[in-house]
């Protein structure tokens, strides 16, 4: 790192306990570069089928493939975030993702299509675990949470905007001005990054680099309960979440006969919800303690998902009444707002000195124990909703014993 670069990190130490607001955005736009990159290409999934020649639902691999490099990326971004600091790490990994994506843009292989969307997904992994090791090095416990939800806030934006963008560009031109788009996106990153971001863990906390250490470290905080019942309680709910969003079109579009039009109003009006619970969970957290308001969330969530799922075996929630199914949805998802924030910031409270690694490791749980809800709904034959709900509830079942196992050593102190 050169003198100049090595100032700028330095000029400005923000305060511990505080993030101003400007660098919120600017975080908070750098983790929806999982989103952006995941969602904004969805649309264009026919158009990648007959291009590259990969043959009917090969798009679908290109997806596995980058939802495999942030899994593989999770896990090695945050012990060099913990050797490196901040800065290092996530300026490497957007001009990786950058790259990555100028090779999408130019591939005519289907096989090197999938190779750089597996490596810009290794690359952009920085961007979901980098930031929140950034929050927990500068706040904990309330105020942590507040600036967790916060950057919920903004992250939530992109599942709104990606797929209307992603279609807007298809409109006027080339599915790979998506890839374009998404090369402008990082680089915009990696110089914002460079020239208004401080390092926030100093030289001296940084933590020697070996395989052995690493190993260590990942055992070590996975054998701390008050992480590992957080962790897995973020995986279920990244598992009732993939669990909506794998079967949507299909629930949607085709067994409520929503229109391409009302489907994505649907979509946004849905993630508007789940943002208003992170910001009404910001609010709260500075009346109720975490650990309590988590479990609230959590069981508001299961009761939501027992009556989706009684209304759907009673047949009231389906093509007959497909506002209900709506509510029922949003109902969960809002829920999702007041456990993804806390859970976050719980996992972390004993783990500040290496929380780079605790990061990675919660984001290759989170992944990990999300995508079964995908590859459980392609076994199950998709002609009325209960296949989706009945996953969502799977993953419910799965938060409320979490939040019971957390709440025991919360108490327990």
């Amino acid at each position: 790192m050169s003198s100049t670069t090595t100032s700028l990190a330095y000029r400005h130490r923000i305060p511990v306990g505080t993030l101003p607001v400007w660098q919120v955005i600017l975080l908070g736009l750098v983790t929806a570069i999982g989103p952006l990159a995941t969602d904004m290409y969805l649309p264009a999934f026919p158009a990648i089928d007959r291009d590259l020649g990969g043959g009917p639902g090969s798009a679908q691999i290109t997806l596995a493939a980058w939802l495999a490099g942030l899994a593989v990326g999770q896990f090695s971004q945050g012990p060099i975030s913990d050797r490196l600091g901040r800065r290092v790490p996530l300026i490497g990994g957007l001009l990786v993702f950058s790259i990555a994506s100028v090779g999408c843009a130019m591939s005519h292989d289907y096989h090197m299509f999938c190779m750089w969307r597996f490596l810009a997904a290794v690359g952009g992994s920085a961007g979901v675990v980098v930031p929140r090791a950034i929050v927990r090095d500068i706040a904990t416990g309330v105020q942590g949470a507040r600036i967790m939800s916060q950057l919920t806030l903004v992250f939530g934006l992109m599942p709104i905007l990606a797929p209307s963008l992603g279609s807007l560009v298809l409109s006027f031109g080339h599915w790979r001005w998506i890839f374009w788009i998404a090369v402008i996106y990082g680089v915009l990153g990696v110089i914002a990054i460079t020239w208004t971001l401080p390092d926030t863990m100093p030289r001296e906390k940084r933590i020697p680099m070996s395989v052995s250490n690493v190993l260590w470290r990942y055992v070590t905080i996975v054998r701390e309960p008050m992480f590992l019942s957080a962790a897995l309680l973020m995986g279920c709910s990244a598992f009732v979440m993939f669990g909506y969003l794998a079967s949507a079109p299909i629930v949607f579009e085709h067994i409520l006969g929503f229109t391409p039009g009302q489907f994505g109003l649907f979509f946004g009006i849905n993630a508007a919800v789940f943002i208003t619970g992170a910001q009404i969970n910001a609010r709260l957290v500075h009346l109720v303690p975490l650990h309590v308001l988590l479990l609230r969330g959590v069981c508001f969530s299961a009761l939501a998902g027992a009556l989706f799922l009684a209304l759907a075996i009673a047949g009231l929630a389906g093509p007959a009444h497909p506002v209900l199914v709506c509510v029922m949805i949003s109902l969960v998802t809002g829920s999702l707002g007041f456990v993804n924030p806390n859970a976050t910031v719980l996992a972390f409270t004993r783990h500040g000195h290496h929380a780079g690694s605790a990061s990675a490791l919660m984001g290759t749980l989170q992944f990990t124990v999300g995508s079964l809800s995908g590859a459980l709904l392609g076994c199950l034959p998709m002609d009325t909703v209960l296949p989706m709900v009945g996953v969502m509830m799977m993953g419910i079942t799965g938060m409320l014993a979490c939040g019971l196992w957390h709440r025991r050593h919360a108490e327990a102190g």
